[in-house]
């Protein structure tokens, strides 16, 4: 195995009251596609960016492949105002020929190129800065939650380029479709340790769901030794005290070993949301909907940006849909198509252009909106909760202390007085969740909820949908998300067309692809075939070409010695301390390995072709 790219070893992070990593130990290779997971809190953050070299350790060291560089996407980046996306994007780049690609990529996002970056908001910086990340295809990619504020296309399409990527990359995400199609690997932040394992993000489950039971036996034995000393030092001190004092240290040991590893029990989160009650059989009637927005213009003049309003786009034309109690329907379409303003339709919260929302009997919904406008800002958790200053609070029928239900939703004492601009966005979905829950309500309207959450909130949400006896209406460009929690989709499918299909969005995706290829064999079958005069046969049996049949022959072999040569490079670059020993001969041997690979892809393209043209050709004689 070559070297790695960079490498973390015995790596500690202190926060004063406790260690967020402590001994952590993580090297990075080129073709390494690695989800980072872990709980909310637990670090994550933290270590990418002590990889990135913007953090301090405590203890242990960081080294770098000379040479190598390193981009990394935050969570919340940063970029400076006064330039054009396309300049953000191409900065330093020495290419003069380099900005159609730009384009190209701001406008997959869509972004357009000659807007300036005044003005952008949170998930358009996010874009940005991703397409810088990608564009400049750095030995090195750290990304931290990248799929947030992303739509579906974009996000398959960034799986696409991320599959491309021939450095290292580390990926911190909730979207578990994402990190199965992309990683090959998982490191797993757990009690300020680092723990990998190669293979699929499916096995990974199972894989801590063991780890966690040996510690919890473990911890078991060593409650119960504790118990049992303790028992001791009560009643068998007072003889032979002398002798007994290092058996005492023994057990304060014990103690302060216990109280350390007790950072390895997880707080557990708690969710739920009482019974769906009141409301009738209709939910809602969408009748004959229509509504659009005016169309906004960006100039490269950052003082020019205009609304025009006697031009307007469609968002929905004609839209017509009835709810029943208990439906689980899930919304998705690229960003921008209209999916919140029909959630605001339904809700009567945004008029229509025409047409009108019927809505049933006692409908009562709760309602997650993505810009969290329902948080003031400068209150905190617990006065938001406390809205009439009682410090109790009604949740599914029993009284709770607002403290202990927000305990519930792993806020920290000290952060439920702190003001709600200053929480993390994962820190302000759950209280926008717990606000939620804590209401009476027949009609659960997600907008998003899955920006910025962990992986095991993610599925304790699922359990609370999957046990709520009312309605549920979900925006999202989570997939497995909406394969576990919805039973219909409303699919946005452009020119205000919206299309429902029954099932979760794999069943969706599954059943448009059928569609699509039944409609390009369609196509097929009404081209007009070529007449006997334009296609003239010919007594002349169909060959190979000399060229193809050369290429059968000797490219096998010729195949065979640069796999030779590969693993001749491989051998040689295994070796230790050759980067320190000769670093020239390293990154020639470098040079040499990508140049036989791409050499390798190219003969067995050339190889598959000429096969694939033999095999039809004799198929085609033996029909004759």
């Amino acid at each position: 195995m070559a070297p790695p790219l960079l490498t973390i070893a015995d790596a500690g992070v202190n926060l004063g009251d406790r260690w967020l990593l402590r001994g952590a130990d993580l090297s990075l290779h080129a073709g390494d596609r690695l989800a980072l997971v872990g709980p909310n809190g637990a670090g994550k953050s933290t270590l990418m960016k002590l990889l990135a070299g913007q953090g301090e350790m405590d203890e242990g060291t960081l080294w770098m492949s000379p040479g190598a560089e390193i981009a990394y996407l935050p969570q919340a980046p940063q970029i400076p105002p006064g330039m054009s996306l396309r300049a953000l994007v191409t900065a330093g780049m020495e290419d003069t020929k380099i900005g159609h690609k730009a384009d190209a990529m701001l406008m997959r996002m869509g972004l357009d190129p000659l807007r300036m970056s005044d003005g952008l908001s949170g998930g358009e910086t996010r874009r940005v800065s991703l397409a810088r990340a990608l564009y400049t295809k750095p030995d090195i990619l750290l990304l931290d939650e990248p799929t947030n504020h992303m739509d579906l296309p974009t996000i398959e399409w960034m799986e696409d380029m991320l599959r491309q990527h021939r450095g290292a990359l580390l990926v911190v995400s909730h979207d578990r479709a994402f990190l199965r199609n992309l990683g090959t690997g998982i490191i797993w932040l757990h009690g300020s340790k680092l723990r990998r394992r190669d293979g699929h993000f499916d096995e990974f489950e199972a894989w801590s769901d063991g780890i966690l039971a040996d510690e919890a036996v473990v911890l078991h034995k060593m409650d119960r030794r504790i118990a049992s000393e303790t028992k001791w030092s009560r009643e068998g001190i007072s003889a032979r005290r002398k002798r007994n004092q290092g058996r005492l240290r023994e057990l304060a040991c014990m103690r302060a070993e216990r109280a350390k590893a007790g950072g390895l029990t997880q707080r557990s989160m708690r969710m739920e949301t009482g019974p769906a009650d009141g409301g009738g059989q209709l939910v809602l009637e969408a009748i004959d909907l229509c509504a659009s927005v005016p169309i906004t213009q960006h100039s490269a003049n950052k003082d020019e940006t205009s609304t025009i309003p006697e031009q307007r786009r469609q968002l929905l034309q004609h839209f017509n849909l009835l709810v029943r109690r208990t439906d689980r329907i899930g919304i998705v379409g690229p960003n921008g198509v209209g999916k919140s303003t029909l959630v605001r339709l339904l809700l009567d919260i945004t008029k229509p252009d025409s047409g009108r929302v019927r809505q049933g009997f006692g409908l009562i919904p709760a309602y997650f909106d993505q810009r969290r406008e329902a948080l003031d800002r400068d209150q905190s958790p617990w006065t938001i909760l406390s809205e009439g200053g009682s410090d109790m609070i009604e949740v599914a029928g029993q009284s709770k202390h607002v403290t202990s239900y927000l305990r519930d939703f792993m806020f920290d004492d000290v952060k439920m007085t702190q003001r709600v601009s200053t929480l993390s966005g994962g820190e302000q979905n759950r209280l926008l969740l717990a606000k939620l829950f804590a209401q009476t309500h027949n009609f659960l309207v997600l907008d998003e909820p899955t920006n910025d959450l962990d992986i095991e909130t993610l599925e304790l949400l699922q359990e609370v949908i999957a046990d709520y006896d009312g309605t549920v209406l979900i925006v999202s460009h989570d997939r497995d998300f909406l394969d576990r929690t919805v039973t219909g989709i409303l699919a946005f499918e452009g020119d205000a067309k919206i299309v429902a299909h029954a099932g979760g969005y794999s069943d969706y995706l599954a059943r448009k692809k059928a569609a699509e290829a039944r409609q390009i064999e369609k196509s097929d079958r009404k081209k007009p075939k070529k007449s006997a005069s334009e296609n003239p046969k010919t007594n002349r049996p169909a060959r190979l070409s000399f060229r193809d049949k050369h290429r059968l022959d000797t490219l096998p072999d010729e195949i065979a010695a640069i796999d030779a040569e590969i693993a001749t490079i491989e051998t040689k670059l295994a070796v230790p301390d050759l980067f320190q020993n000769d670093p020239d001969l390293f990154n020639r041997l470098v040079d040499m390995l990508a140049a036989q690979k791409d050499s390798k892809d190219q003969k067995e393209m050339e190889w598959l072709e000429a096969a694939e043209k033999a095999e039809a050709l004799e198929q085609g004689g033996h029909q004759d």
